[in-house]
């Protein structure tokens, strides 16, 4: 027989799952529950970006691409970035286009970091970068960000956590999961941080259009940040094309040279139908993506205020489309609390610590479904929280 634990890879078999798709996949084998838990929008992808790939199906041969992607679709992401965030990139030598923005965050972490290597995650944050850091020998290093200080890293809590070793810092804004957005003049205070330093940034800006009332800076932007800036976006928030699988890394090409090597060996190149699609998505979408905001915001103050009158504290998210309240007057654990929500209500949502240990205390709710969706777990949620607060009198 077989000993597989002595054949796996002794880090893989450390790691532990998702804590995101945890509760989805639990959520599938129940009847007549209503998931908040992935982040994927209800809205269909634009007809125009359908109807490219239709197209696309009907008059090419789908064959490979280059291995950065196809320089049409490179173009116009440069275009892209240029009119929205004032960023200015090669599209020939400074940036790939991958498979989703996940590939990106991989491809250039395994780019930069060697054993040993401290990488600073500010947290709570998607769940993918520790694990990658530590499967390339990296440390990763948390940053705590709190209610106290919106969510937001501040130049104080940036300056304590660098050492010698200090080569990436990972920043995920707009935040997921709390909605959290920094602000040019916060980012600047960060940037006056680094600039002291031999740091680069990977800023994770996959939720950079669905921002409500305060436009989105890239640090990039700020002087003397574009030279040590990794920006890694994608089409699959802003565009509801989540299973089209593209996303973009955009760097240095001294990066982009060594990062594009992984993407050769790994992948080769981006699915070539959702690349021509893609091309439409940023020619043609903006007013689309401008009506998926708008009712985006709607159901975000409709969770805040509602999660607030049932007592769960909850910090108004200024972009990407979750809330993150707190859980702590219940005086449950986050995965204790959502494992009792689920089985007594059949709602499913994801316990603030799968993103990171900052997280305990807090659930992530997506807003990514239905008014009619979201009305309905709200009303079991209420339920929930007023049963255990009857049961502990």
């Amino acid at each position: 027989m077989i000993d597989y634990d002595s054949l796996l890879s002794d880090k893989v078999r450390q790691m532990k799952p998702s804590g995101i798709r945890k509760f989805f996949d639990l959520a599938q084998t129940m009847d007549n529950v209503i998931s908040l838990g992935v982040g994927e929008p209800d809205f269909q992808t634009p007809w125009v970006v359908r109807n490219a790939a239709i197209h696309t199906l009907e008059t090419r041969r789908m064959i490979y691409s280059a291995n950065s992607g196809l320089i049409e679709l490179r173009r116009e992401i440069a275009d892209y970035l240029n009119r929205r965030y004032q960023l200015s990139y090669q599209p020939d030598s400074e940036i790939i286009v991958t498979v989703g923005g996940s590939e990106a965050i991989d491809i250039a972490i395994r780019a930069l970091i060697n054993p040993g290597d401290e990488v600073l995650i500010v947290e709570p944050c998607f769940v993918c970068y520790a694990p990658i850091v530590e499967l390339t020998g990296g440390v990763a290093v948390p940053i705590r960000t709190t209610p106290e200080d919106c969510f937001k890293l501040t130049p104080q809590a940036l300056r304590s956590h660098i050492t010698d070793k200090t080569k990436l810092l990972i920043l995920p804004y707009p935040n997921n999961p709390t909605g959290a957005v920094m602000t040019r003049e916060e980012l600047e205070g960060i940037a006056e941080v680094l600039r002291e330093t031999n740091i680069l940034i990977l800023s994770d800006e996959i939720y950079s259009e669905l921002t409500y009332g305060k436009k989105h800076c890239s640090i990039a932007a700020l002087p003397g940040m574009h030279e040590r800036t990794i920006l890694v976006n994608g089409f699959s928030k802003a565009y509801a094309m989540t299973g089209w699988r593209l996303g973009y890394l955009c760097a240095p090409a001294p990066i982009t040279k060594q990062a594009v090597k992984i993407h050769q060996y790994a992948i080769m190149c981006s699915p070539t139908l959702s690349q021509h699609a893609a091309v439409q998505a940023l020619r043609s979408c903006d007013k689309e993506v401008k009506t998926m905001v708008d009712e985006y915001n709607v159901r975000r103050r409709l969770l805040v205020e509602r999660f607030n009158r049932m007592g769960l504290t909850c910090f108004t998210p200024e972009g990407a489309f979750y809330v993150f309240p707190s859980i702590q007057s219940t005086g449950m654990t986050s995965e204790a609390f959502c494992e009792a929500l689920l089985e007594e209500e059949r709602v499913a949502v994801v316990p603030g610590n799968a993103f990171g240990e900052s997280g305990e205390g807090f659930i992530r709710v997506s807003y990514a479904y239905s008014l009619k969706h979201l009305l309905t777990a709200l009303e079991r949620i209420e339920r929930f929280i007023r049963n255990r607060k009857a049961a502990a009198k």
